[in-house]
């Protein structure tokens, strides 16, 4: 799929008072991702003289370089410049409960090697912590001189981040972890700073940039996988709450005579549409469908999901027990913030249609219908690598808010 730019242009110079020229220009190249001198300064509101010094030091980080000719507006045809997708690539980690995939992209989004592999993640920090290394290794190895060009490495994690101590990981969430990432080394091994967040925010983050959230201010991502995340966009950014903790929609409880999860209470919706339920509801079907693709073989989520797509009546009704459950959430959801598109990501949004059509029905059962109307619920367009992507954005955004992270643009 092609990448496409992200949903926001650089404010006007005017409305970005106190941010020093050169960033500016430097965000407004990479938005436009060709554009005259001229252009540039009028964006900038600039002088030519001005908007000329500015590229000229631009230039010489490499960040940016002249391609040709533009078309003739009357004059002389001005000489384009365009942003250096290729200067410089991000490495992006999607540390989820039990895996973790690396996507190493450009600055564009594109993605250039990709690293997954199974792992429990939530029993074995250290072994984590050596997995994202090789993997990270084996994605530079894939790409010639990458390791040279790497600018930073983001990290997901399946726990809420307090920006104001962003190496704690929450205790109740990966208890083995012990309250800390750890990812200090990872800074140490490769030389470049690290950046992490919530795996659902980066997957909203990496729907707003690239995905189906484009264009959309205010929408909700839901990642369903071994935990139940949300990443809330509102107004176009990440709503966090008030503790860094907005979004763990996997803990609203919808039975409170519901099986004990983790976090202490009781008939959360992790318990009814995780990927550990989805195998426990399973396995207690086996005895009413002797015939079934799951029956004589270790059920995981894959091989549900494989099990449903093949229209297996068993994994189909865990499926719509699940959409079912899931649409309690969402219409919870949508009577609350009335977003303008709930999008699904995670393993279990790769049914599509099998999951959606039981899950709407529910939704429109259960709320209001302005709220309705306006929503739409959809599966991510980046599929697996999403939050991957996400985490390389993460970075990405980092550097084009605060270009001194580019080697080139430090003074």
């Amino acid at each position: 799929m092609e990448l496409t730019s992200p949903p926001h242009p650089p404010a006007p110079a005017h409305e970005a008072r106190g941010r020093p020229l050169p960033e500016l220009a430097l965000e407004t190249i990479w938005y436009r991702r060709r554009i005259s001198r001229a252009d540039l300064s009028r964006l900038l509101e600039v002088s030519r003289s001005t908007a000329s010094e500015l590229v000229s030091d631009l230039l010489a980080t490499k960040l940016v370089a002249e391609v040709g000719d533009g078309p003739s507006r009357g004059g002389r045809r001005p000489i384009l410049l365009e942003f250096q997708d290729e200067a410089h690539l991000i490495l992006g980690v999607d540390m989820g409960a039990t895996h973790v995939a690396v996507a190493l992209t450009n600055l564009r989004g594109r993605v250039l090697a990709w690293r997954e592999e199974a792992h429990p993640v939530r029993s074995d920090p250290d072994g984590t912590r050596e997995l994202i290394v090789r993997l990270c290794e084996a994605c530079l190895a894939d790409v010639p001189g990458a390791s040279e060009a790497l600018l930073g490495l983001g990290v997901a994690v399946p726990a809420p981040v307090d920006h104001r101590d962003p190496k704690r990981l929450s205790p109740t969430v990966l208890p083995a972890w012990e309250g800390r990432s750890g990812f200090e080394s990872l800074e140490t091994h490769f030389g470049v700073p690290v950046f992490m967040d919530n795996d659902a925010n980066l997957g909203a983050v990496a729907e707003r940039w690239w995905g189906a959230g484009r264009g959309i201010e205010d929408f909700t991502y839901i990642k369903l996988a071994t935990g139940i995340g949300a990443g809330l966009m509102v107004g176009g950014e990440v709503y966090r709450g008030a503790t860094n903790a907005a979004g763990e929609i996997g803990h609203v409880s919808i039975d409170p005579k519901g099986l004990p999860c983790v976090c202490g209470n009781r008939g959360c919706l992790v318990t009814f549409v995780g990927g550990e339920a989805l195998v426990r509801r399973a396995r207690e079907g086996l005895a009413g469908a002797p015939g079934s693709m799951l029956s004589g073989c270790e059920i995981t989520t894959g091989i549900i999901e494989r099990a449903a797509l093949a229209r297996d009546p068993l994994a189909m009704q865990v499926v719509r027990e699940a959409a079912h459950h899931l649409g309690v959430a969402i219409a919870g959801l949508l009577n609350l913030l009335n977003p303008g598109a709930v999008i699904l990501g995670g393993s279990l949004a790769r049914l599509g249609d099998d999951l959606l059509l039981p899950l709407r029905e529910t939704v429109l059962r259960r709320t209001l219908v302005s709220s309705v109307a306006a929503s739409e619920i959809r599966v991510s367009e980046l599929g697996p690598r999403g939050i991957a992507i996400g985490a390389s954005t993460l970075v990405l955004a980092s550097a084009l808010e605060r270009p001194s992270l580019f080697p080139t643009m430090r003074d």
